[in-house]
């Protein structure tokens, strides 16, 4: 019986995250639960303390709580979804483990979506309960909360929070039962503060990672209830459709919080599924994050220099661009005369490598534009290629002296990490499908 681990640190950065580990199972399984977390009060709810215990029956599992919640730091800003997925492989990191299956709940699927997707080589299976890709209605997302209903949801949480706040949306079987209603307040005021809770909420509002989904390579359950009050059904079956070869599952209840309602049925689930998935499989997809830059103006620079000076210039060009790929964990894929194509397995870490990259080349009198796009990327050895370098060679076409350009994908998956953006218009790519929005970067404080 598994008894309540202790409770030990992870670095991420310069950010302490709260994680524990139990169970003896044979695979190992990183537990991403929801918005507000507080490992240890969890487990003081014995429907929780159940859940956990059944999970570790199958697995080792490694829980931890999200930065800025729970026992992990709290003073850490808003965080990002990229931010978020650095603290699970901290973790990962910390624990010694190589590879697992990763299981989010709520908005922990956000994170786990583009783990999965960005470090296929570390995850074994994906699954998925109760999860949402978008937290904002919009006309091909109109299972989420409308701006209007949104805005309910935070005065509620600003007049509210302290009590038991939501208990009949996210855990209607229980909403009757005065001493969980008590537990659930105690566990959001332990969780979060009333402003953290609000800035979070935000936060969430802003996820979208739809165009996430078909990049996903690894073997992934889908979990949904039907009659969810929370995330609605509809968006189970959307998230399902879009992954290649997902499996969906429809579970019976209304219940949204993962272990509430009947846990067992579920959890046999993920048991047979995760049990069962022992093989290995090639990785022939991945999620990156390229980025494009070039030198605006090269031939008229080289015309005018010569030869030999344009040459020194472009070696001082080339080690100041590398310099900054190593400063942000860029790989260099590519250099073409003045262009560089690199990945990244993180868009907020391109972004800030392109500002950076065109700050350090104007010494040299040198101005740079660069174009960054997130999308599935083919792997042949040490080599990527697809759609994505496509898009993200035409978003850098589109721009001038000092642009950073980045597609609408790229901008969504990026909410809550400090940037910020101006509209660019429409635009036909050449040779992709479509019209695409393009957003450039500026600098925060101005767009304020």
């Amino acid at each position: 019986m598994v008894t309540k681990p202790q409770t030990r640190y992870a670095k991420s950065g310069k950010i302490s995250i709260a994680y524990q580990v139990f169970g003896s199972g044979p695979l190992d399984l990183v537990f991403v639960p929801g918005w507000i977390t507080h490992l240890e009060y969890t487990w003081e709810q014995p429907a929780c303390a159940r859940f956990l215990r059944r999970l570790g029956s199958f697995a080792r599992v490694i829980m931890f709580d999200k930065r800025g919640t729970g026992m992990s730091d709290r003073d850490a800003g808003l965080p990002s979804l990229e931010e978020r997925m650095d603290d699970v492989r901290a973790v990962m990191d910390t624990v010694g483990i190589e590879r697992a299956a990763l299981f989010g709940s709520s908005e922990g699927g956000n994170m786990s979506v583009l783990f999965a997707a960005t470090y296929p080589e570390r995850v074994t299976a994906l699954v998925l309960c109760g999860c949402f890709a978008r937290r904002i209605w919009s006309p091909d997302y109109p299972w989420a909360p409308t701006p209007e209903e949104r805005q309910k949801w935070y005065d509620l949480l600003e007049q509210g929070w302290g009590g038991v706040t939501d208990l009949e949306t996210v855990a209607p079987s229980h909403s009757d039962d005065p001493a969980f209603a008590d537990w659930w307040a105690t566990f959001l005021r332990m969780g979060a503060s009333p402003s953290a809770a609000l800035s979070l909420a935000h936060a969430n509002t802003l996820i979208d990672v739809r165009h996430v989904l078909p990049a996903i390579s690894v073997p992934t359950l889908v979990l949904h209830r039907r009659d969810d009050r929370d995330a609605k059904f509809a968006e189970g079956e959307y998230i399902a459709s879009r992954i290649p070869g997902a499996r969906f599952v429809a579970l019976a209840g209304g219940d949204h919080l993962v272990w509430a309602g009947n846990q067992e049925v579920l959890l046999d689930e993920v048991e047979e599924f995760l049990t069962g998935a022992r093989g290995e499989h090639d990785i022939d997809r991945v999620l990156k994050t390229i980025l494009f830059t070039d030198i605006v103006g090269s031939t008229r620079r080289a015309a005018e220099l010569g030869d030999r000076d344009w040459h020194d210039m472009l070696e001082r060009h080339h080690a100041a661009v590398r310099a900054e790929l190593v400063r942000f964990r860029g790989q260099e894929i590519n250099t073409a005369g003045d262009g560089f194509v690199s990945s990244f397995d993180g868009p907020a870490r391109a972004i800030r490598c392109a500002m950076a990259i065109r700050e350090a080349v104007r010494p040299i009198g040198i101005e740079i534009r660069a174009g960054i796009h997130t999308g599935e990327c083919h792997v042949e050895g040490q080599t990527l290629s697809g759609i994505a370098l496509h898009i993200g060679a035409r978003v850098c076409a589109l721009g001038s002296g000092g642009d950073v350009l980045v597609s609408s994908t790229v901008k969504d998956l990026v909410a809550g990490a400090g940037l910020a953006f101006a509209e660019r218009g429409r635009h036909v790519l050449k040779g992709v499908p479509g019209d695409w929005a393009i957003f450039s970067v500026v600098d925060a404080a101005a767009a304020r």
